[in-house]
Order: C-alpha cells, then sequence, then structure tokens
C-alpha cells in the first residue's frame, strides 16, 4: 500500500469513511464549478469514482490519493494520477490533478499535494511526460501547474463539455533540471 508524506499531509489510497467528506467536496457547486461540465455529484457518484479510482491503483500501478491533514486527519480531497481519456487527442498521457474542499483552498495544499504526487509520477513510477488540463478561466490550477514547472502545451475544447482547455505539460528531463 502506498502512502507519501508531505509535511502537512499524507496521501494515502481511499478508505470507506472517505466516502461522506468525499462526497461533501463533490456536492459543493463552487468546487465542482471547473471540473468537466460543473456538475455537482451526489454519495453514489462519489462512492463510484472513488470504486474506480481504487481499480486504477490495482490496473496501473498509481491512482488518485485520498489527501489527509496531518494535523487533523481530516479528508482534504485528492490528488494523483489518472489517464486523461476525456481528452483523447493527448492520450497516450498521464495527468496530475487534485480537487480539495473549499476549506483547504489558499493554504497551499494544492500545490503540495501536487508536487508529491509529480515526484511519485517521475522517481517512482518512471513516466517520461505528465500533462494537467484546466478549462480556461481556472487561474488557480493554473498556477498550480506553473508551480509544479509544466508549459502551456496546447489549448483546445473538451469534446464531452465544449468548454475550452489548456492542456499543460512536463517531461522527465525538465523536471529532473528543476528537481535537484
Amino acid at each position: 500500500m502506498i502512502t507519501l508524506e508531505t509535511p502537512r499531509l499524507i496521501l494515502r489510497r481511499w478508505r470507506e469513511d472517505d466516502v461522506a467528506p468525499m462526497t461533501a467536496i463533490n456536492g459543493d457547486a463552487e468546487v465542482m464549478r471547473w471540473i468537466r461540465d460543473g456538475s455537482v455529484r451526489d454519495e453514489q457518484q462519489t462512492r463510484d469514482g472513488i470504486r474506480a479510482w481504487e481499480g486504477e491503483w490495482e490496473a496501473r500501478g498509481f491512482g488518485l490519493f485520498a489527501v489527509e491533514v496531518r494535523s487533523t486527519g481530516e479528508l482534504a480531497g485528492f490528488t494523483g494520477l489518472a489517464v486523461p481519456n476525456f481528452l483523447p487527442e493527448v492520450l497516450p498521457a498521464v495527468e496530475v490533478g487534485w480537487r480539495l474542499g473549499r476549506g483547504h483552498w489558499g493554504q497551499g495544499l494544492a500545490t503540495e499535494a501536487a508536487v508529491a504526487a509529480v515526484r511519485f509520477a517521475f522517481e517512482d513510477r518512471g513516466l517520461d511526460r505528465i500533462v494537467s488540463i484546466a478549462q480556461v478561466g481556472n487561474g488557480a490550477s493554473e498556477r498550480i501547474m506553473t508551480k509544479l514547472g509544466m508549459t502551456l502545451f496546447r489549448e483546445t475544447t473538451g469534446p464531452d463539455t465544449g468548454r475550452p482547455v489548456r492542456v499543460f505539460e512536463l517531461s522527465s528531463e525538465r523536471y529532473a533540471a528543476t528537481a535537484s
């Protein structure tokens, strides 16, 4: 069982007691504003999502981590790696992504978690390249991507939503050059 630790966070696999707090996060319209078509998700959709994320771990050896705040044990949201099947034009690719509840915004936690996920992608899983995708207008996510050392790769439109998106990328070579 893979667990990553940062100064303030524990990135770990999912547990049954994560369903309720993740449902609250997924049910917040402001959190979901920039996710796919902006729809909130209910408990069953959240439960199905967690099951799918765990399945990715089993199938690929990577996936989305539950992000737990060390000092409180509270679930803040998720970060990790996924294949962005919703945007076929960038495949093959692995995306680093994150989603935190509003109570955890503005503290640098998403960046801290994403840095650990990027390190995991390159140093533990040996990936050559990762991408991250944000809808145009989601400046907060784009700032995190920039902090991760990612650069704009392309602008396109999400085929399932019709919303414009920006795809950022980071190569293992660039990561190695900036990580040292």
